[in-house]
């Protein structure tokens, strides 16, 4: 699902996101206990949301290319 108008002040930048060029991923908590992800320099298209756990598996298979597993 897509959330847009997330508090500003909430969002926290992927360590792996420079600020330059075009990749800058944030994420933050949602009041209702999702997780949003979305792009720091459009954030007018607002930003995915998932379960924490649903994250948290996305995260695992990206950092030890498991996505067989998913």
């Amino acid at each position: 699902m897509i959330r847009h108008g997330l508090p500003e002040s909430r969002w926290h930048k992927s360590s792996c996101s420079s600020g330059e060029g075009p990749t800058c991923v944030e994420t933050q908590s949602t009041d209702d206990g999702l997780m949003a992800v979305g792009d720091s320099k459009d954030r007018s298209r607002g930003a995915i949301t998932s379960t924490p756990v649903a994250w948290a598996t996305f995260i695992d298979a990206v950092k030890y290319e498991g996505f067989a597993a998913l």
